[in-house]
């Protein structure tokens, strides 16, 4: 185990934190590509998926790294 007690508020932050930086991305792509509006739904939606995996995968790694691989 690490030399820090695992923190709730760092896990969330760095999760959501991931999160919003792929939502991020997905809303440059559209402002600078200006797509039609169906290309524009398409980006947006795969933005949110990404943004759920990203979150999902930040968490999970924050997770087993501080508590290990078995909880």
């Amino acid at each position: 185990m690490s030399e820090r007690e695992f923190s709730l508020g760092r896990l969330a932050f760095r999760s959501l934190g991931a999160a919003v930086a792929v939502l991020a991305l997905a809303t440059a792509l559209i402002a600078v590509l200006q797509p039609s509006a169906g290309a524009a739904l398409a980006i947006a939606l795969a933005g949110v998926v990404g943004a759920i995996a990203a979150l999902a995968v930040v968490s999970t790694r924050m997770t087993r790294k501080e508590l290990g691989p078995d909880n």
